[in-house]
């Protein structure tokens, strides 16, 4: 890439792309799913995979111990169908998690490119251009890990722990946030319940991580593009004139601009498809967890247990918000594609010399065609699919209670 990637400019750039990505290390590092950097130990190769095999088995745990819950020890419907809830967020869960594994590479290829961007920026405004747009990233994943770590609290912790202890003949003890099979160990007895509640909170924890890394990879990711296009966009407003502390040529700069654009559509296509498996998994997860939530608050309403219902309310928050961010992220990037198209024509694009003005057109073209962010290819991430999702959701809700109650 003559153009731009000349010398570096950035001497902070490191520090620049820590800023950017710290909050995705921490979140991914803990569960294994961060990659590993070029120089790392063969022990932190084996650290990564230990924490891969311990993750998996806890998540695999839950699914496991509440499948043969439904199967084997409850036979009442309202029961059955308030245990799917949680065996789906859990298998929502092990396929993002699985899913962050199998595209480690992609993940450690966006970083990279990432890096390269912030190791070149050209002048302290485009510096600040994507310092912004990071900043905006880290906020978007501390909400996000509000509200999940807020719901999932109440609904492990604050839920058992509120809740009256339920005696069965000759047991006492304290429900679970995911009921565990008899075959496997039978919960009502002491010290088993005891364990299990702390082992089913290190089980959350790690979904809670799987879950808002999901997000914030997506919204680092994203805004990163959205930054890059800004920059680009200020370079397309300084093409037919320069800028006063830079001695180039129109051809120069309109070399600059063209590789730019090539590499912010490159990035982006990384960065789909990266995101559109595990963005799929969360539009269909999402959708019918909301929907058993909803029927679960229904169904609890009457019983007047205010903890049970904010604890529902906190989860369908949650979930919608986590699809909100994933179709809001979706929706940004995209009308910064087509605001690309619109400043190109805006720009004084007629003072250009002899045909300079045709190269314009392949970026007008390609920002028009609308970059999108996608679940699965299926479905075009946007403020309208969350409208989408929530009317499905509802529209599922609506049917299970007709079917049951």
């Amino acid at each position: 890439m003559v153009g731009i990637l000349t010398s570096v400019k950035n001497t902070n750039y490191k520090k620049d792309l820590d800023y950017s990505t710290e909050l995705n290390r921490w979140l991914l590092k803990q569960i294994g799913v961060w990659p590993a950097s070029i120089n790392a130990s063969w022990m932190e190769i084996i650290l990564y995979r230990f924490l891969n095999v311990v993750c998996t088995s806890l998540i695999g745990f839950l699914i496991l111990s509440a499948s043969l819950y439904i199967i084997v020890d409850v036979k009442d419907i309202e029961m059955k169908l308030k245990t799917i809830g949680p065996i789906s967020f859990c298998l929502m869960v092990l396929a993002k998690y699985w899913l962050f594994i199998i595209h480690e590479k992609d993940i450690s290829r966006c970083v990279s490119h990432m890096e390269t961007d912030w190791k070149y920026v050209k002048s302290e405004n485009d510096r600040q251009i994507m310092m912004d747009s990071a900043l905006f990233g880290r906020r978007i994943v501390i909400v996000s890990a509000t509200f999940t770590y807020g719901g999932v609290f109440f609904y492990q912790v604050v839920l058992p722990l509120t809740s009256a202890k339920v005696v069965i003949g000759n047991y006492t003890f304290k429900p679970l946030a995911y009921p565990i099979s008899r075959i496997i160990v039978d919960a009502r007895q002491s010290p088993a319940n005891e364990l299990m509640i702390p082992l089913e909170c290190l089980c959350g924890f790690v979904m809670n991580a799987v879950t808002v890394g999901a997000c914030s990879l997506a919204a680092v990711f994203a805004l990163h593009a959205c930054g890059q296009l800004k920059v680009m966009m200020s370079c397309l407003k300084n093409l037919v004139d320069g800028r006063p502390d830079e001695n180039n040529s129109v051809n120069d700069r309109l070399t600059d601009i063209v590789q730019q654009h090539v590499r912010i559509l490159s990035f982006v296509a990384f960065t789909e498809d990266l995101l559109q498996e595990i963005s799929l998994v969360e539009v269909l997860g999402c959708t019918l967890n909301i929907c058993l939530l909803g029927y679960n608050l229904i169904a609890d309403w009457d019983k007047g247990d205010m903890v049970s219902d904010m604890t529902y309310i906190a989860l369908i928050i949650s979930f919608a918000f986590n699809i909100f961010i994933f179709c809001y992220i979706g929706e940004l990037l995209g009308d910064e594609c087509r605001r690309v198209a619109e400043e190109t024509y805006m720009i004084d694009w007629y003072r250009l010399q002899g045909r300079k003005s045709l190269a314009l057109l392949l970026i007008i073209a390609m920002s028009s065609s609308s970059i999108k962010l996608t679940a699965g290819k299926f479905v075009e991430l946007s403020i309208s699919s969350f409208g989408d999702v929530i009317k499905a959701s509802f529209a599922y809700l609506n049917m299970l209670r007709t079917v049951t109650m």
